[in-house]
């Protein structure tokens, strides 16, 4: 008899992710790497850009944790719209009583508030821009195929190349984002996310996930590529990220000078729907 689990697809920005309970993947008696590729194959799974478990807090210093996979069974620090997906599905089966709350990631404690409007907002961190903690370890110019990228590294957790660019910023990432995501520069490999500013509150991205290729958004992209913005003195420090499935609203008081400043994301986080797979 074939095993059946419920799962629950969700969605912030296009983005999307397979969520379920701990308990159901205890039923499905699989490796969580392995379940991630099945569920998120686009062929012969559901299909999603990564799994969310949610789970207990192992040490009691947060309300709760969870596991995070991408598509191809990696795992990921961070992931800003899967934060926002998890922080909607955890505070309406009531895991959490609260709606701002804490929750235990590979990135640190990070801390998710459900706002009146039903967007989430969360408290990304402090960025991180000492190359041996991205992890980064090259120049800051990078040379791929017939073409030389200026890059500001940065990481939310997780590493980010951002690159400015006046350029199709989709054509780019396409092209060059699978070079650049396993580029020996970025011993981790790294997420990289192509910038077109549109004006000093308003810009365009596109980004090639690290395990994951092409996605419609990228929550700790938008962040990374605010954080490059406001270092290079390309835009103020309250900006909209126009992403291929949405937009979402970026928050940051650092400054060159003083980068040591938490960031904030604020955006949507839907259902798509409920459902019994049959493994």
């Amino acid at each position: 008899m074939n095993n059946t689990i419920k799962v629950t697809k969700m969605q912030g920005c296009g983005n999307d992710f397979v969520v379920l309970d701990y308990e159901e993947f205890e039923k499905a008696n699989l490796p969580m790497d392995e379940l991630a590729k099945k569920l998120c194959d686009r062929n012969f799974g559901i299909g999603a850009d990564g799994m969310i478990i949610p789970d207990k807090t192992p040490n009691g210093l947060t309300d709760i944790a969870w596991h995070f996979y991408n598509s191809d069974g990696t795992t990921a620090q961070m992931c800003g719209n899967g934060m926002r997906c998890f922080a909607k599905y955890v505070y309406d089966k009531k895991l959490v009583n609260k709606k701002e709350f804490s929750v235990e990631t590979l990135a640190g404690i990070i801390k998710p508030q459900i706002l009146e409007d039903g967007n989430v907002k969360v408290n990304m961190g402090t960025p991180i821009l000492q190359d041996e903690k991205i992890p980064f370890n090259g120049e800051k110019v990078i040379k791929i195929k017939d073409k030389e990228f200026e890059i500001t590294p940065v990481s939310m957790g997780n590493p980010h190349c951002i690159i400015f660019t006046d350029e199709d910023p989709m054509y780019l990432a396409q092209n060059y984002g699978p070079d650049i995501e396993k580029h020996p520069y970025f011993p981790e490999k790294t997420n990289t996310e192509f910038v077109k500013i549109i004006s000093r509150r308003e810009i365009d991205m596109r980004v090639y996930e690290r395990g994951c290729g092409i996605t419609l958004a990228c929550g700790t992209g938008a962040c990374a590529s605010v954080v490059a913005s406001v270092l290079n003195n390309l835009t103020e420090q309250n900006v909209k990220v126009n992403l291929l499935g949405g937009a979402v609203n970026i928050e940051w008081s650092g400054t060159r000078e003083n980068p040591s400043e938490d960031i904030f994301l604020i955006g949507p986080a839907n259902y798509t729907f409920t459902a019994d797979y049959m493994l």
